[in-house]
């Protein structure tokens, strides 16, 4: 497929994979599958079925139109045959477990779905939503340059937003934006305390416009802004939260109910209710401007099915808790593991020309950086690497039982398929770092195989995150997937704790020359 501009090689990227109900067998009432306890047909709702439709169930012209700048209202969309929605690929809004489609979004697009068939013309074949995610950053500039009819996000509407966008009557009101701090953090109990700390907040969101409101009530106080940190555009609300729980980031914003959500899966967090930035938020279902008939549709939609409603407590319930606990990489005695472990890390990035941080945050993942770990499978030490595998040529490192040996041979075994598989791939060298890691964990035959098919479904073969990423986890589970993304995560807490090491050796150096 050919894209027309750089936004739609983002925003498109998963097209043919997340078709979302393009997959249904018939229109008819007869040949509808069986509603499930964990479907929005469960309570009496229309039946659902939740595979990902197949390339060829689309033909060339369907590709073409979708992959289009599209204007028009309702009326154009019944024609088209699709309505394309915009959805953040993340742990709650839209996600793949194997082959079902699940997420906040997901179920409500499929509702919304069944009442445009239900207010369509007698006789029409109504439109099908066809789901297409992307990262949050993208998700507006996408809508607004003509790539999407609507987005689903937990979007608050804000007056510069509105510029750009027009939103649905409120699907929430009286949002909370609440400051989130790990176990390790400063003791806060007002805002002020935030003064002169670090928050990290996901890039494009409502949070940096209330850090930089409470950064001018805190000049009017003569008291110093908050350092404002934005987080790697890869990393979502929900991956903030887990860092902070894991006391990799000391300090985050996040909506009251999805803190307070997670704060159940969570314990490690430190949830200040009593500390709101933002007390009056309204969330609300992102439309492409000039749809008045659209957006009326979509308005009587999120009236009977907002927060407050059976549906919206109903899916509340069932997607704001659901994560995985990271181990804590910074705690103290890791962190001592970790300065133990830096010399070797650095040489063996060195000798194989790979970044040692890249190298520290998945030897965590692998063993918590133990190097008497040993697992069922005869993998051994900080790098989890089978003897046999160590002592085949293409690594010839058998002494995998010495802690600087282990970590050379893990190292070189990356080295070597990075070089065997993905020397030649036009990719930059973090991504050619991810996909080593995805083939030192599923295999590189298996990974070269999730690249053919993310290629032939439009997405970026060279792209792991939001690419061959999300063929992973359709076709293998979210083993791999959250194997990278957590070592993701342990990177980019590590990073900066090179950064902040850097700074204090430079701060020391020209403390020394005074």
């Amino acid at each position: 497929m050919k894209t027309t501009s750089r936004a739609a090689i983002g925003v498109l990227c998963g097209l043919v994979l997340t078709v979302a109900s393009a997959c249904r067998k018939s229109e008819t009432a007869n040949d509808a599958p069986a509603a499930t306890a964990s479907s929005p047909a469960a309570g009496g709702a229309a039946d659902v079925v939740a595979d990902p439709v197949p390339l060829q169930d689309l033909d060339a012209a369907e590709l073409l139109q979708l992959n289009s700048k599209w204007t028009g209202d309702l009326k154009e969309m019944r024609e088209r045959r699709f309505i394309r929605a915009l959805v953040p690929f993340n742990k709650t809004y839209y996600f793949l477990d194997g082959p079902r489609q699940r997420g906040l979004a997901y179920d409500v697009l499929m509702e919304l779905e069944k009442e445009i068939a239900a207010k369509s013309p007698k006789g029409s074949v109504p439109p099908k939503i066809v789901i297409i995610p992307t990262s949050r950053d993208r998700l507006l500039g996408a809508l607004t340059e003509g790539y999407g009819d609507l987005a689903v996000g937990g979007f608050t509407i804000l007056e510069a937003r509105k510029q750009f966008v027009d939103f649905s009557d409120p699907s929430a009101e009286g949002v909370r934006d609440v400051v989130i701090t790990s176990a390790d953090a400063p003791a806060i109990s007002r805002e002020e305390d935030l003064a002169g700390l670090e928050v990290q907040v996901a890039t494009a969101s409502v949070y940096i416009e209330d850090l930089e409101l409470l950064n001018q009530r805190l000049a009017s106080r003569q008291l110093k802004p908050v350092r404002i940190r934005i987080a790697d555009p890869v990393l979502d609300d929900e991956d903030l939260l887990q860092m902070v729980d894991a006391g990799i980031v000391p300090i985050t914003i996040a909506k009251d109910h999805i803190a307070n959500a997670w704060f159940a899966l969570y314990d490690k967090l430190k949830v200040h209710n009593d500390i709101a930035l933002r007390t009056d938020g309204q969330q609300a279902i992102a439309i492409r401007r000039n749809m008045p008939e659209f957006t009326a549709l979509v308005n009587d939609f999120v009236r009977s099915h907002r927060t407050g409603t059976l549906f919206g407590n109903m899916m509340f319930k069932r997607y704001f808790g659901d994560g995985d606990r990271l181990k804590n990489a910074m705690a103290q005695q890791d962190v001592q593991k970790f300065r133990t472990l830096v010399t070797y890390f650095q040489q063996s990035g060195a000798e194989f020309d790979l970044d040692w941080v890249l190298l520290g945050a998945q030897a965590y993942q692998e063993s918590q950086l133990d190097q008497s770990r040993r697992s069922s499978v005869g993998a051994v030490g900080v790098m989890q690497i089978k003897p046999e595998t160590a002592a085949d040529p293409n690594v010839g490192i058998p002494n995998v039982q010495d802690v600087r040996e282990n970590i050379r041979a893990g190292t070189k075994y990356l080295r070597f398929m990075m070089d065997r598989y993905y020397a030649e791939a036009p990719m930059d060298r973090l991504n050619k770092g991810l996909f080593a890691l995805a083939s030192y964990n599923a295999g590189p035959a298996r990974v070269a195989r999730l690249r053919s098919k993310a290629k032939d479904m439009g997405l970026d073969p060279n792209v792991w995150f939001r690419n061959v990423e999300m063929v992973a986890a359709r076709e293998i589970g979210r083993e791999t997937v959250d194997y990278v993304s957590n070592i993701y995560k342990y990177y980019t807490a590590y990073s900066a704790f090179r950064e902040n090491r850097s700074s204090r050796a430079a701060a020391a150096a020209g403390t020394s020359k005074q």
